[in-house]
């Protein structure tokens, strides 16, 4: 067994059990837990094994030091183990381990909505609190579903996403996400569901930042408008910046138009804004970033630097004052008392989440990093385009502190290259991650100059070694 798997040994017949050995899908100390997004059969044959992380750096059980060039999953922007996310976290934990929030609540619950408030786009002050990005996409869905039958137009009901769109796992999201695998997998669908196309392959190879493009692809929702009629699209949902399928850049205008669209047929625009808020782009949000405001953003990652489970939606004040003064039983204009939004989680505003997520905000303004990233942005850019050229790259694309390193694939095994890239890079002391043979990176806002090189250079070192 490697010693990758960890710092202790482990027993013979758990590594080796003659002729009659099972496969490390049945035996041994790895068998049971059923590892999400994963090849478990390779994985569980040789694992690759994080024991502690500290600042920029993971560290395996051997010791060896990996520099963090995806902030874990898009969410340590602060760092690994920042003191005050931790020491909050324990505090809480020995106070109020945990509170409903169902006809009840806790101080810290509104303290982090007024906070998380204070950050979004103007009028977007109304924060409900999920547990992860794939709650607060369905979450979304729901409040613009809920919002239309409330403002008695009850017949809005079909949610528009878009190809290669990712909006986590959970039905709703898997619906209107469009990420083959991710749907084709479980076959069933929310049904009312149409998709737009994405915006890569609208500007040239290796573009800085947004490019320039005459295609109008936001007009293509004009045409789901034609098929459907208006009176029947209760939203559009988007990622301003396109994360998880590969890094892809809206050209500049598209968010413009494709906002300007749906105010003038009265759809909801939502923004999923898991991976770009809390400082990706070097903005509190990426609504700042493009300076276009949608009537719903969620969030997730970046609220806790991933130190506690936490998703939340920024609602406008016109999507809540609707629900909550026409939802519920008999929803509509002149609705009565109740429960007017039949939605939520046991555990939404966890005491502990919320505590991380006041420290995780107290970090970000105290130590300047959405500013920070705002800075380093264009020393980040000149480095990731100096791969253009080497071996088996055939686009980057960046903005803010991501970048999209886009590799030819191997004939006939589409995705092995760059997960051989990935392999590679893990064993030599940078984790990066890929989709399909896309490199992305997204390091921690604390990143230096130092780091970014060394990511780099090892990027590139890498690709020259690999198939």
């Amino acid at each position: 067994m490697d010693e990758r798997v960890s710092g202790a040994a482990l027993s013979d017949d758990m590594v080796d059990a003659g002729a009659g050995a099972l496969s490390p899908l049945d035996a041994g100390p790895l068998s049971n837990f059923w590892m999400p997004f994963t090849d478990n059969r390779y994985f569980k044959s040789n694992p690759r094994m994080l024991d502690r992380a500290e600042g920029m750096y993971y560290y395996k059980p051997d010791g060896g030091k990996v520099l963090d060039g995806t902030a874990g999953l898009w969410c340590v922007n602060a760092g690994h183990g920042a003191h005050r996310i931790t020491k909050a976290i324990q505090a809480q934990a020995a106070k109020l381990d945990f509170a409903p929030v169902f006809h009840l609540g806790h101080p810290l619950a509104f303290e982090l909505a007024t906070r998380v408030a204070e950050l979004m786009p103007a009028g977007l002050d109304r924060v409900f609190f999920t547990n992860s990005g794939s709650e607060s996409a369905d979450t979304a869905l729901k409040m613009a579903l809920a919002y239309h039958k409330a403002r008695g137009d009850g017949g809005r009901t079909r949610l528009i996403g878009r190809a290669r769109g990712y909006h986590g796992v959970n039905f709703g999201g898997m619906s209107v996400g469009g990420i083959g695998p991710n749907r084709r997998t479980f076959g069933a669908q929310v049904a009312g569901v149409d998709h737009i196309s994405h915006t890569h392959g609208s500007v040239p190879m290796f573009t800085r930042g947004q490019g320039e493009t005459n295609i109008d692809l936001a007009a293509e929702l004009e045409n789901l408008v034609a098929l459907h009629g208006a009176e029947q699209i209760a939203a559009v949902i988007v990622e301003p910046m396109a994360g998880s399928t590969g890094v892809l850049i809206p050209p500049r205008g598209y968010l413009e138009r494709l906002r300007a669209l749906t105010k003038q047929h009265g759809i909801l625009l939502i923004f999923d804004e898991v991976i770009t808020a809390f400082g990706r782009l070097g903005t509190a949000t990426g609504a700042a970033f493009f300076d276009v405001t949608p009537d719903i953003l969620t969030m997730a990652k970046g609220l806790t630097n991933g130190a506690a489970p936490m998703g939340a939606v920024a609602a406008s004040r016109e999507v809540f004052d609707t629900i909550v003064r026409n939802g519920g039983p008999g929803a509509g204009p002149g609705a009565g008392p109740g429960i007017e939004f039949y939605h939520g989680y046991t555990y939404s505003a966890h005491p502990l989440a919320a505590a991380a997520g006041i420290a995780t905000l107290d970090t970000y303004a105290e130590e300047g990093l959405f500013e920070r990233a705002a800075g380093l942005s264009a020393y980040f850019e000149e480095a990731v385009h100096s791969l253009k050229g080497r071996r088996h790259v055939i686009d980057v694309r960046n903005l803010g502190l991501v970048a999209g390193i886009e590799l030819e694939p191997l004939a006939g095994k589409p995705g092995a290259r760059a997960m051989e890239a990935f392999r590679t890079c893990f064993d030599e002391g940078l984790m990066i991650r890929v989709t399909a043979d896309i490199i992305a990176l997204s390091p921690p806002l604390i990143v230096d100059k130092g780091h970014i090189d060394e990511m780099v250079s090892k990027v590139g070192d890498v690709l020259e070694r690999t198939s």
